[in-house]
């Protein structure tokens, strides 16, 4: 697969405008990146640009902090599909992880895959807050909630991915799950660290930076 194919070309800060949007979809579908990772509420600006092209359309729920309640997340996730959006990354909710108390962690993760089906879910685990057992616990529960991807960071936390903690992500799903990593991820030869780590996805608003790097790869 060539690296383009990796990307996540994303946006999400809280200032991000349509002309910011409407930039990123065509930046996506100029360097052919596999999606674009927007706000919910860009989504039918996102559909609107990119209805002739191959680029999907990711969108966060429960973003950043992951604690709302699974209803909210239900409904978010459901709405964002009925607007148009391909996959769904979600934030595992932390406070309930490090409770302990991983029934009503397992259940928002379940219950959000069942409310949006063969719609890839991917999950957020926010590795800066988690120790080593919290994050293969955290990725044993997303096996268990039938999710598709676990992914690393926000970017909006004290830290993004890791080469570290990818490769104990790895080990715990190995084939189970995919891996997506996001936060920090800015220059060719970082993304291509993290891909032979056995990242499936990466996020980062350097996409173009980063194919820069690689003309071949990204022809």
């Amino acid at each position: 697969m060539l690296l383009n194919h990796y990307l996540d070309h994303t946006s999400l800060k809280a200032t991000t405008t349509e002309r910011d949007i409407i930039t990123l979809c065509q930046e996506a579908m100029q360097h052919r990146f596999y999606a674009v990772c927007v706000n919910s509420c860009f989504i039918p600006l996102a559909k609107q640009i990119l209805k002739s092209s191959h680029v999907k359309i990711c969108t966060v729920v429960g973003f950043p902090l992951g604690n709302s309640s699974t209803n909210a997340k239900v409904f978010e996730a459901k709405d964002a599909v009925a607007n148009g959006a391909n996959e769904i990354d979600m934030v595992l909710n932390i406070g309930l992880l490090k409770s302990r108390n991983y029934m009503a962690v397992l259940k928002d993760i379940a219950e959000v895959k069942t409310a949006i089906g063969r719609i890839p879910l991917k999950v957020i685990i926010e590795i800066s807050e988690l120790s080593k057992n919290e994050i293969v616990k955290a990725c044993e529960i997303c096996i268990d909630g039938k999710a598709d991807f676990v992914k690393t960071s926000t970017g909006f936390s004290s830290s993004g991915a890791t080469l570290t903690a990818v490769k104990i992500m790895k080990k715990t799903v190995k084939d189970r799950l995919k891996i997506k990593a996001s936060g920090g991820i800015r220059d060719y030869e970082t993304a291509l660290k993290y891909i032979e780590a056995g990242v499936d996805r990466i996020g980062t608003s350097s996409g173009i930076e980063i194919i820069s790097k690689a003309p071949k790869l990204a022809s």
